[in-house]
């Protein structure tokens, strides 16, 4: 039996209590859901790739050290072997080939969601009037949000062969309707 959206959310919350990392969370796995109707094919199933999303860094605040071994563990003992290789192609550090489109977009869409949240934690629109070419110009200020792995953004996009530019397009079309949720709307004057 698959692996239900419920028994994943469960875990994270179990796991990660900080709301920063939740949300985090919650903004990767819209992305990927999003993803899976764009980049995944017919055979994509949405929910799947949405829980790759929303636990990929489950573990990540209790044990950063090990971070995603606990999480792949805990995949792999429910059987679910293509998101717990999932989760781990995210972890460029264990140097894994991709072996889907799952991987790929995993890859793709973590850092760049991220990054493109912390951009709109800057603007008074919030994402409402947020464009590509703003997020373009943010990665180049190596001080702004300096924990984000700007390599791994341009990977993600070479390894789904787009331009970089639509695909950053493509995470904020997917998080804009989730702005309230997210935190990263407009800024009350």
């Amino acid at each position: 039996m698959p692996l239900a959206y419920r028994q994943a959310a469960d875990l994270l919350h179990d796991w990660t209590k900080t709301e920063s990392l939740l949300k985090h969370a919650r903004a990767v796995e819209i992305v990927m859901r999003a993803a899976a109707a764009k980049y995944g094919g017919a055979d994509a199933n949405p929910e799947t790739w949405a829980i790759a999303g929303l636990i990929h860094d489950a573990d990540y605040e209790q044990w950063p050290d090990g971070h995603p071994r606990r999480t792949v563990d805990w995949l792999r003992e429910r059987g679910e072997e293509e998101l717990a290789y999932a989760v781990s192609f995210h972890q460029t550090a264990w140097g894994l080939p991709p072996k889907s489109i799952l991987d790929k977009c995993l890859l793709a869409c973590d850092e760049l969601a991220g990054f493109v949240v912390a951009c709109c934690l800057v603007r008074p629109e919030g994402i409402a009037t947020l464009e590509a070419k703003s997020v373009k110009k943010k990665l180049k200020d190596k001080a702004f949000a300096a924990k984000v792995d700007r390599e791994i953004i341009r990977q993600g996009a070479e390894l789904l062969g787009v331009d970089p530019g639509e695909h950053i397009q493509f995470v904020i079309d997917a998080l804009k309707p989730h702005a309230e949720e997210l935190g990263v709307g407009r800024k009350p004057a």
